[in-house]
């Protein structure tokens, strides 16, 4: 599983895991782990994401499957 949208709002901001994790004032651990939908976060920090990346908090929310697709 993965957050493919916050993903790619991430990237569209030309920001790096480890520079929102600090805009967010978390560990780069755990906003990696929000990344890849390992761990659900705080409200608060969905409200941060969602302010800094200006997509509603819902969107970023959402959990995509990952194909893999190694044969």
């Amino acid at each position: 599983m993965s957050r493919k949208k916050l993903q790619a709002a991430r990237k569209r901001k030309g920001l790096t895991q480890r520079a929102i994790a600090q805009i967010l004032g978390i560990s780069y651990h755990t906003y990696r782990s929000l990344e890849y939908a390992k761990y659900d976060g705080r409200v608060k920090t969905w409200d941060k994401l969602e302010d800094l990346l200006g997509v509603n908090q819902r969107e970023l929310r959402e959990k995509q499957e990952v194909k893999n697709d190694q044969t």
